[in-house]
């Protein structure tokens, strides 16, 4: 049966093949056009790899085409970690992670058991990886546009895809790699959770930063590129916030504008008599530097703080501590994954 009408499509280019690897990751598996992407993948001879619920159309196709299918791995409950709308439920109380006080990574967490092994004994890729078992996703309407991937099931989709690379010989990802990744997490959610004052919580402190503001996030270094993308998503989804995202140095040129005109931070001094209630504060640009490692001598980080300066537009920097590019990126996203979701609940627009 053909997708309904509107439903996403997508296709493989033209010189897929035989000798190519199809991947596709998803924490629903009900996308219409994804069982005929795999359809395509087995017409032109390609391996197919799938981490999707086990009980979803995706994993059927998947499959029938003779593929590896992945079973999303669910918590130590034995609840989905993708489940829409239940972080939001619980008001996060707990950790938007995983619903645990620990957070991501934490002894006993679902993050912690992958980067154990639970997945690093499978066999080769083609194998079957012994993960808990799945349950049926909740799905969504055939015509739903897809966003990233929530918090709480990011690492959920990563982990089996990092094992995959790293049997493949693309990415250097071993089991000690990864407890590494789940280390970082957890200092990080030490550092982020709800339980840590704004002051000394960095993702809290961002989250305060945004409000109101039309946040400009400025990356350098490819983990700081994708982590920008991602959170620019979450920022959309979660906080119904809207956020421009480009690389430095282009980022310099292509934004250039916001900051001399209404947009610009010294633009239009607050005026003192304005009604609060019935005239909201006026959107300002706000600056956000993400940058895989130090500042060196050839980095566009120092000319962006300088221009940032110049036309008075507030800036805030992240830049993950030492370590290696995987620890850089879990540190990058969980921080920005925790402010997208504070800036959500701090919303009063958002339910």
């Amino acid at each position: 049966m053909a997708p309904a009408p509107g439903a996403l499509r997508w296709t493989l280019p033209g010189w897929a093949g035989p000798l190519d690897l199809l991947v596709v990751a998803t924490p629903d598996g009900t996308e219409p056009g994804l069982p005929r992407l795999v359809e395509q993948a087995y017409r032109r001879g390609c391996a197919i790899v799938s981490v999707a619920p086990g009980q979803s159309p995706l994993a059927d196709a998947v499959a029938q085409a003779r593929g590896l299918m992945v079973p999303l791995a669910t918590t130590p409950q034995g609840s989905a970690p993708y489940a829409t709308g239940g972080y939001a439920a619980d008001g996060y109380g707990t950790d938007p992670y995983r619903g645990d006080p620990h957070g991501p990574g934490a002894p006993g967490t679902e993050d912690s058991a992958l980067a154990e092994g639970a997945l690093g004994d499978a066999p080769a890729p083609y194998g079957t990886p012994s993960v808990p078992q799945p349950v049926e996703p909740p799905g969504t309407a055939p015509d739903e546009m897809t966003g990233p991937a929530l918090p709480g099931t990011l690492w959920a989709l990563l982990t089996p895809l990092l094992l995959l690379v790293d049997r493949i010989g693309l990415v250097s990802a071993p089991p000690t790699a990864l407890q590494q990744v789940a280390d970082r997490l957890d200092q990080v959610a030490e550092r982020c959770g709800p339980a840590i004052a704004t002051y000394t919580n960095p993702a809290k402190t961002l989250a305060a930063e945004l409000a109101g503001a039309l946040p400009l996030l400025w990356t350098e270094g490819p983990v700081a590129a994708a982590t920008g993308r991602r959170f620019s998503g979450l920022l959309a989804a979660l906080a119904g916030r809207p956020a421009l995202v480009a690389e430095l140095p282009g980022a310099l040129a292509a934004h250039g504008a916001l900051l001399t005109g209404a947009f610009a931070g010294g633009a239009d001094p607050d005026d003192f008599f304005r009604d609060r209630v019935e005239e909201p504060e006026a959107l300002r640009a706000r600056i956000v530097l993400l940058h895989d490692e130090p500042v060196g001598p050839v980095s566009a980080v120092p000319t962006a703080r300088e221009l940032a300066l110049a036309h008075e537009t507030a800036f805030s920097e992240l830049e993950p501590a030492e370590g290696s590019p995987l620890e850089s990126a879990a540190e990058l996203l969980a921080i920005t994954d925790f402010a997208a979701v504070y800036l959500a609940l701090a919303s009063p627009d958002r339910t």
